[in-house]
């Protein structure tokens, strides 16, 4: 007699393609975003690490980055509708730079793990194509949630490092500062369901809207 094979992937083998599909390594472009924060510092909202700790992590527990958390709690449920995700997400997306940022980032996930994987996925708005893509790693959706919201931070905090601009050191110690947000906002999506999509962080948005009129800009959001 044989023993039977467990089916579940490894999750050590499992945690590391998820840290590389969020590395800044994989080709989803995010450098090029900024998520409206290039538009809060040129008004000097934003101007010093303090000042981006608290930016980001209202994001992160009231604003975009709370509903992108919950978009891919969602999508990595095992009967995730992705299809009606993809267009929630899309109407979540509150001026034409989000949409194009999230879109963007999603297309060139979903385009490289395709050619990785063999598969055939369509393109989806990066939250849901990066839940859609866990859904077979096996992980804890609080896990997959939050690494993905690090990515996130990271990516902004990077942004800020090179545009405020903030030492290499004063960017890390921001984003250790965003770890106790990161971790609530990754437990409270893995419980959510769509009826709890709410936003309160409208200067973010009003910052993302701003940026579409800057005559000289960096990032494309």
């Amino acid at each position: 007699m044989t023993a039977a094979t467990d089916p579940r992937p490894d999750p050590a083998a499992a945690r590391m393609s998820l840290v590389q599909w969020l590395s800044p390594a994989f080709p989803t472009g995010g450098f090029a975003w900024s998520h409206g924060l290039e538009r809060a510092i040129s008004t000097g909202e934003v101007g010093s690490a303090p000042a981006l700790l608290t930016w980001l992590s209202d994001l992160i527990e009231h604003g975009s980055g709370r509903t992108e958390a919950l978009l891919t709690a969602l999508a990595l449920r095992p009967a995730a509708d992705h299809a009606a995700l993809v267009a929630l997400a899309r109407a979540l997306s509150n001026s034409a730079e989000r949409l194009a940022e999230t879109e963007a980032q999603g297309a060139a996930l979903t385009r490289t793990l395709n050619a990785l994987q063999g598969t055939d996925h369509p393109p989806a708005p990066l939250p849901v194509a990066l839940g859609r893509a866990a859904q077979g790693l096996g992980l804890p959706v609080p896990e997959v949630v939050g690494l993905s919201l690090h990515a996130f931070a990271s990516t902004l905090v990077q942004a800020a490092v090179r545009f405020v601009p903030l030492g290499q050191t004063e960017g890390q110690q921001v984003l250790a500062a965003l770890h106790p947000a990161i971790a609530r906002t990754a437990a409270w999506a893995a419980g959510a369901g769509e009826e709890d999509f709410a936003t309160s962080g409208f200067g973010a948005e009003m910052a993302a809207m701003g940026h579409e009129g800057m005559e000289v800009r960096l990032f494309r959001s």
